[in-house]
């Protein structure tokens, strides 16, 4: 198998708030250091890493920086990492939509690439215009491109539309047209970034199919950057975790997600000493986390088993019966769920211990992707001893709920579902 892509020592530099290096000294004093000269480019010497939530003293930051790696042919690489960890940046390097600072990009074959909304597209010509300019940039005959129109058409779902200006399109209409021209004209690397999310469930589950059909029927390479984990993982055999513009992880899916998820761990047990509760005060909680594969986090996936681990204090030693309960709440406390230990028939005897734990598991997170709240609630001996509404929150993300590749946000909560068709 040989290889598709590499990328070698490519790093990719910018100057914040303007165009070049900004000044007309600046562009000259680089044009006679680098190429009368012959010597290093100087502010190659001065740049920070991207990091976006933080000020720094630098104007000149690395959007990407010593990248290297190689893709094979008919692999299928997840890219994934945070908001402005250098992936849409990659992908634009490989587009040839603007060239690296340092280093060099080798690519075998056609690279057909939907990077953003509208990519490619000139807004004043009709659907079928664009299939044509898009086909004859890729270097393909019209007639080619006649034999595959039918096909990029049915898949799309804009037939109606096909002779409209694509400045009348909706964004999703734009995308569906996008994506079946990249996938349909025959590229050898298919480049696609985080835009399928603007297509509908429908959608989303045709591109996943038809990415999947494109790497393993065809045999072509894909690299796919998206935030829905469990597309990922489902689709990508490959994953490869940016960070800070550098390559923070490169191995299989699973692993790279894991690694991912990992990074945004801190210290996310809940310490709640300080906090005001009603209740007599027996017993109280001191802190709880969440835990998902070994870990505490406050990020969890909607598929997958996630405990919730609650510390309890005891000072004085007391024994009696034990209820534990919670609430969840959307972000704007709207009321979702109730679990308690009671609802499964279990009353706790509480241990003549100073601290002890109590586990729940479930074994899905029935919550849309968000940003949800936590109250607890301890019941000893028939009497609150301790209940806080809102205790502290945590995010859902989503992971193929459905394990159909389909990512849906719309709406709170996620139902099991399953669906047959009978004729009468």
């Amino acid at each position: 198998m040989s290889t598709a892509i590499e990328f070698e020592n490519i790093s990719k530099q910018y100057r914040l708030g303007l165009v070049s290096t900004g000044t007309l000294s600046h562009d000259l004093n680089r044009f006679w250091q680098t190429k009368i000269l012959h010597k290093e480019d100087p502010y190659l010497k001065v740049g920070e890493v991207n990091d976006r939530t933080s000020k720094g003293k630098s104007d000149y930051v690395w959007a990407l920086k010593d990248i290297n790696f190689k893709v094979e042919e008919g692999d299928v690489v997840g890219i994934i990492g945070r908001n402005g960890a250098g992936k849409s940046t990659l992908l634009k390097l490989l587009s040839r939509v603007t060239a690296p600072t340092t280093g060099t990009i080798r690519a075998r074959g056609r690279i057909a690439s939907l990077l953003e909304v509208g990519t490619g597209f000139h807004p004043e010509m009709t659907g079928r215009e664009n299939i044509y300019m898009n086909g004859a940039i890729m270097g393909m005959t019209r007639a080619e491109i006649t034999r595959k129109l039918d096909e990029i058409v049915d898949f799309s779902g804009c037939e109606r539309y096909l002779d409209t200006p694509v400045k009348r399109y909706s964004s999703g209409m734009t995308v569906r047209l996008g994506f079946a021209i990249a996938a349909h004209l025959e590229p050898e690397i298919l480049v696609v970034d985080e835009v399928l999310a603007v297509g509908d469930a429908e959608f989303q589950k045709k591109a996943i199919g038809k990415m999947q059909d494109v790497s393993k029927g065809e045999g072509r390479t894909v690299l796919f950057v998206s935030h829905n984990m469990g597309a990922v993982k489902n689709l990508c055999k490959r994953g490869i975790v940016l960070n800070q513009g550098q390559v923070a992880f490169d191995g299989g899916a699973e692993e790279a997600v894991g690694h991912y998820l990992n990074s945004r761990r801190k210290d996310y047990k809940k310490q709640l000493d300080n906090l005001k509760y009603s209740g007599n005060g027996k017993l109280k909680v001191t802190s709880y986390s969440f835990i998902f594969h070994g870990e505490e986090t406050d990020s969890i996936p909607s598929n997958r088993p996630v405990t919730l681990n609650i510390c309890i204090s005891n000072p004085n030693l007391y024994t009696g019966a034990l209820e534990v309960a919670g609430k969840i709440a959307s972000y704007d406390d709207v009321y979702i769920h109730y679990f308690s230990s009671k609802l499964k028939g279990k009353v706790f005897q509480v241990p003549a211990e100073n601290v002890f734990n109590v586990q729940v598991t479930f074994e899905k997170i029935p919550l849309n992707i968000g940003t949800y709240s936590i109250g607890l609630e301890l019941k000893f001996n028939g009497e609150t001893s301790f209940w806080i509404e809102n205790i502290g929150t945590f995010s859902v993300y989503d992971s193929d709920f459905y394990s159909s590749g389909v990512s849906w946000n719309k709406g709170l909560t996620l139902l099991e579902q399953e669906w047959t068709l009978s004729e009468k």
